[in-house]
């Protein structure tokens, strides 16, 4: 008869992440992600934030990769 030397490794059990351990980081990345578009769709506009041209040179390749008009 043929036996195993090594042992049986039972499968680690998968426990569920609940919604209250991700809201918090849902939150964060939602609002990250809205100032993000913000500044690459809107900031050098008619409601601009920060004054100059700065901000539109920075994101001015996201802008037209994003379909956004901006010249």
């Amino acid at each position: 008869m043929a036996q195993s030397a090594a042992p049986a490794i039972a499968a680690p059990a998968i426990t569920p992440i609940s919604l209250k351990a991700i809201a918090p980081w849902a939150l964060f990345f939602g609002i990250l992600m809205l100032v993000l578009l913000y500044f690459v769709g809107a900031e050098q506009g008619a409601v601009s934030v920060i004054s100059g041209e700065n901000v539109h040179e920075w994101v001015h390749d996201g802008r037209h990769l994003l379909g956004f008009p901006c010249h």
